[in-house]
């Protein structure tokens, strides 16, 4: 029996918890900014740090740390990623 997978929007993960990036909902100039910076449908993307005011937040993408405003990460579809994905590693 297959689970479904729960799709959710970057803003709404905790820190610590890493999502998938499944769909950009985002045009323009700032599609092509998060395009540059990495995030590429299947990319996986960790929550790093929330400033106090919860605005922006820090992410942690292919090795190096980006921010992002809540509006922006609200455009952004991943799915919560199983803790055997998140070690880096593939298990033998």
């Amino acid at each position: 029996m297959q689970v479904p997978i729960r799709t959710l929007t970057l803003d709404s993960l905790k820190a610590g918890e890493t999502g998938i990036v499944t769909a950009l909902a985002i045009q323009g100039a700032e599609r092509h900014r998060l395009l540059d910076l990495g995030v590429l449908v299947g990319t996986h993307i960790t929550v790093e740090m929330i400033s106090p005011l919860g605005d922006p937040i820090a992410y942690g993408v292919r090795g190096t740390l980006i921010a992002l405003r809540r509006s922006q990460a609200r455009q952004i579809q991943v799915q919560l990623a199983q803790a055997e994905d998140q070690s880096g590693g593939i298990e033998q």
